[in-house]
């Protein structure tokens, strides 16, 4: 079965892909003219209300939109997949990673648009949005299969296996091990249960319980993070611009890459994790977030866009550069074999060596759980879909079950298969927005002429 998911996940991360992603991401920045760089000041003035408007459709404001698609990605993404990167691709792989985002923001800027542009009704009549919506409403009844496969492959990606896999070998590793407390299954369901009753009673409340949760602990995880890993810089600031050049360096040069080789080469192989790891922390493409941003009060679809363009830049470019930066300048990626969370972990308790760990497990903790309540709603929003509102519930048993079955199953196998999943969803996604990309530059162009007549 490991080797299974694993040669899949291989398959549908070929060349092919990654020429999607980041190929349609480059045509969809050259196209806008940049837009993403151009308006960075305007969409901040979005994000803090300039323009709200009580009257607009939609359910949740744009910060509240932002902060919700910001809690799937802020998540293990950014504290194990960057480790994960780093300890198999080496310091370069966070360049690809940055290329990535950077790419990524244009991408999430025009997928947020559409899903603002197109939304549809769901069966109770509520306005939503997402990549299904936009297919179906924008490219008509006859690319319904793509909206349908975005859909199935949602409904698995959205599960929850890596953050909890993730948190569970977190709270094994620096709470319950050191403190003499047996690991094993049993303590592994224990901790499933625990988080199963915390899920349920913020899932079944839906997407406000939801929204309202995710606003208030987004900024402050991001702000405890940041504070952390200044410290550990500023304790280590001898090294940090060594290993700041290292990363452009070892961008081209791969000298620290273990992993297999790509097309014959190793710096495809490092390029291709980069991205991939890149993707699987900003999901700019993959499709998930717009599913958030089309439940945002706005007629304005661009606005949405320029808010949801923000998501990239704050998680990879800022909270996954912390992560790599920690790594690097206390050179646990070198001197340990550990992997995942705990690799973070092991930076952390090198420079605060009593309680580094633990204000590491306090971000975990929260960025995992907060990831829990968004992917939730990503999931029950595909199953409403394809078989109607009224049945999206039952999701959310499918979505606790999953819970105990990753906190029982190893880590390599759960990254292979949301990769692979994720991967599938790109798919539908991207080929629906290169296709609608022209409509998005028109809608630009309208927006900036009513902006400069209000």
């Amino acid at each position: 079965m490991e080797k299974l998911i694993k040669d899949f996940s291989s398959l549908v991360w070929g060349l092919p892909l990654v020429v999607l992603l980041i190929g349609g991401g480059l045509y969809l920045l050259i196209i806008s003219r940049f837009l993403p760089f151009r308006f960075l000041g305007h969409a901040i003035q979005v994000l803090r209300g300039k323009y709200d408007d009580p009257n607009d459709s939609g359910q949740i404001s744009h910060f509240k939109a932002l902060t919700t698609a910001l809690s799937s990605t802020i998540g293990m993404g950014n504290i194990a997949g960057v480790a994960v990167a780093i300890s198999v691709g080496g310091p370069g792989a966070m360049f690809w990673m940055w290329v990535s985002a950077i790419v990524g923001m244009s991408t999430k800027f025009f997928t947020s648009t559409l899903a603002i542009m197109y939304r549809g009704k769901d069966s109770a009549g509520e306005l939503q949005g997402g990549p299904m919506y936009f297919i179906t409403e924008g490219l008509g009844k006859s690319w319904k299969p793509l909206a349908i496969m975005f859909s199935l492959f949602g409904m698995i990606g959205a599960l929850p296996v890596v953050n909890v896999n993730q948190l569970t070998q977190a709270i094994n590793d620096i709470i319950l091990i050191p403190n003499g407390v047996e690991v094993g299954l049993k303590s592994n369901l224990i901790l499933a249960f625990m988080l199963v009753a915390l899920t349920s009673v913020i899932i079944l409340g839906g997407l406000k319980r939801i929204s309202n949760a995710a606003s208030k602990m987004v900024p402050s995880m991001v702000l405890l993070y940041f504070v952390l890993v200044l410290f550990i810089l500023i304790s280590n600031y001898e090294v940090v611009p060594k290993y700041f050049m290292m990363i452009f360096i070892d961008a081209f040069s791969a000298d620290y890459y273990k992993g297999d080789a790509f097309m014959g080469g190793v710096l495809g192989a490092l390029i291709l994790l980069g991205i991939r790891r890149g993707a699987f922390s900003n999901e700019a493409g993959i499709g998930t977030s717009p599913m958030a941003h089309g439940a945002a009060k706005t007629n304005e679809p661009v606005r949405e866009g320029l808010v949801a363009m923000l998501g990239p830049a704050i998680d990879t470019l800022i909270v996954c550069t912390l992560t790599a930066l920690a790594i690097l300048v206390t050179g646990v990626w070198e001197t340990t074999s550990n992997n995942g969370v705990s690799l973070t972990a092991s930076a952390f308790s090198h420079t605060m060596p009593v309680y580094g760990k633990y204000l590491l497990m306090v971000c975990v903790a929260i960025f995992s759980i907060s990831s829990l309540f968004s992917y939730a709603y990503y999931g029950s929003k595909c199953l409403s879909f394809l078989i109607g509102a009224d049945k999206k519930h039952y999701y959310n048993y499918i979505y606790i079950l999953s819970i105990i079955l990753a906190a029982t199953t190893p880590f390599k196998v759960m990254l292979n298969l949301i990769d692979g999943v994720f991967a599938l969803m790109a798919i539908p996604t991207m080929i629906a927005t290169i296709i609608m990309a022209p409509r998005v530059v028109k809608e630009i162009k309208k927006y900036l002429k009513r902006l400069k007549e209000a």
